[in-house]
Parts: structure tokens; C-alpha cells; sequence
């Protein structure tokens, strides 16, 4: 039995905030802030997953793979850090022992020459279908993509299901993760990035050339990451739950929130080379 690659999606899937746990959770959970955000804390895990997560990084080469920016994913305090490798803003970087690939930013760059429609087309677009009565926020992360944040009860009924279509169209993913929406080019993939950080760790003898990767994610903006994974699990809850996303190498939680978490972490454990099944 080989030791896996492990890569994991964080928010929603490793860490959560208060409202993504719901009350019920948040309040009886024996729960460890990760990130401090403005002076608040924002995203938690358990206790039990904090352990599992810094054994497992003691195991195995785990790979966060997030939609986070550099600036967003260095504000988390992660167990079992520091990671080698992160894959940050959706694939679109590289961390590389806590600095920038410039070379894969490169990579990137070179991609999207040509490539659908160029992100001021994007954000003109859809600057000019919202407004201030349902979006708090608005933001272009890594001059690469943009999301909102929004008022979900008064979110426009059509409107993701609009935005989808024309960005499809154009080249681009759109993808809504609780408040936020994201948009972003669809050749900038999560499992891209990932099968680069894989043939690294290959090359230098980390990795052995059979070795299974394992993933987890809860986005549609994951779905490429489990899709190209030997094995995967996703949450019950979150956009792919309700997209019923299914894949049968892709096993589904029993439990939801940061319950879940700890759920994904056991799984990981039991793929260890020696380790029992929680």
C-alpha cells in the first residue's frame, strides 16, 4: 500500500465559519478558531480535526487546494503547517514553501492569452447586473477572477442561473459558495495545478510514481479536482450536495458542517499505509 497524495479543499470542507456550521453546531462543538479576520475570529475546526489534520500532515503530503487568494490563505492558522505545496486562487498559483511559483503564474498567464473573454469583460458585464440592494461586496482577487458577496434572501431569483449562461458562453465558470458568487476562466483548474504539484513530488522522490491522490471538496469549483482524483469525498451539504453531485469513486459524509470535517480527515487517515480505518 502506497502513501497517498492528499489534497483537500478548505472552506466548507476543512474550516468553517459560524454560519456555514449553523448555531446548533457553533455552539456545542468543541471548536479551535484557525483565522482571525479584522480582529474577529471567522473559520473554526474541532478540536478531534485539528489533531487529525496535523497527523495526517505527518503522514502523508497534503495539499490545501483553495479558491483563496495568497493573502486569504496565509491568514489561516492551519494544522500541520507548514505544507510544502498550496494550490491557491483555484489553480491560479502555486505556493511553493510559502513563496509564489512565479513560474506557474506564468504558466497561467500564457493560458488565458486568447482564452474566452478577458476578465474587464467579465467585470463590466457584471457590474452592470447587480447593484447595492443585493450585493455588499465586490472583488477582482489575484487580477485573475471576481466573486460577490450578497445579500442571499434578496439575491435576484434568475440571476445565477443568467450569469451562468453568458459566462459559459464566454469561457468562464461561475460558481456560488453560501454569500459569495464566484467567476472565473474555466481553463484555470484546481486539478491542474494539482497534477503539477504531484509531478514535482514525483520528480524529487516524495512521491512514488503509483501513488493514489485522494481528494475532498464541496464547490463546483472542486468538482474537476474529485473528478480527476483516484478516490474522493465531499460533504453532505454545500453547493455539490445540492448540485447531487455523484461520481463512484466520489464517497459522500454522513454528516454535515464541521462534523464533516472530521469525517474527511478519518477517511484520509485510513488510506495511511498502517493506520486503521476511524
Amino acid at each position: 500500500m502506497t502513501v497517498p497524495l492528499i489534497a483537500t479543499d478548505l472552506d466548507r470542507t476543512m474550516i468553517f465559519s459560524k454560519a456555514a456550521m449553523g448555531p446548533e453546531q457553533f455552539g456545542r462543538l468543541d471548536l479551535r478558531c484557525v483565522e482571525i479576520h479584522e480582529d474577529a475570529p471567522l473559520s473554526f475546526m474541532t478540536a478531534d480535526a485539528v489533531d487529525l489534520l496535523d497527523t495526517l500532515a505527518a503522514a502523508a503530503p497534503v495539499v490545501p487546494v483553495t479558491t483563496r487568494t495568497p493573502k486569504q490563505y496565509r491568514r489561516i492558522a492551519l494544522p500541520g503547517r507548514p505544507f510544502r505545496y498550496a494550490v491557491v486562487s483555484s489553480g491560479g498559483r502555486i505556493i511553493t514553501d510559502g513563496a509564489d511559483d512565479k513560474s506557474w503564474r506564468a504558466h497561467i498567464d500564457s493560458q488565458l492569452s486568447g482564452a474566452g473573454a478577458d476578465l474587464g469583460t467579465v467585470v463590466a458585464e457584471l457590474e452592470s447586473r447587480i447593484d447595492q440592494s443585493w450585493v455588499k461586496k465586490f472583488r477582482i482577487a489575484d487580477e485573475l477572477f471576481c466573486y460577490i458577496v450578497v445579500r442571499t434572501e434578496r439575491q435576484p431569483a434568475g440571476f445565477l442561473a443568467d450569469w451562468t449562461g453568458w459566462c459559459a458562453e464566454r469561457g468562464w465558470t461561475v460558481s456560488q459558495q453560501g454569500r459569495k458568487i464566484y467567476a472565473q476562466p474555466a481553463t484555470v483548474t484546481k486539478s491542474a495545478a494539482l497534477a503539477e504539484v504531484r509531478r514535482r513530488l514525483i520528480d524529487d522522490g516524495t512521491l512514488a510514481a503509483a501513488a493514489p491522490v485522494l481528494a475532498a471538496g464541496d464547490g463546483l469549483l472542486d468538482a474537476d479536482l474529485l473528478e480527476a482524483a483516484d478516490r474522493g469525498i465531499r460533504p453532505a451539504h454545500g453547493e455539490l450536495h445540492e448540485l447531487d453531485f455523484q461520481r463512484d469513486h466520489v464517497r459522500v459524509t454522513e454528516t454535515v458542517g464541521a462534523l464533516a470535517g472530521e469525517e474527511i480527515l478519518a477517511w484520509f487517515h485510513a488510506a495511511i499505509p498502517g493506520e486503521s480505518a476511524a
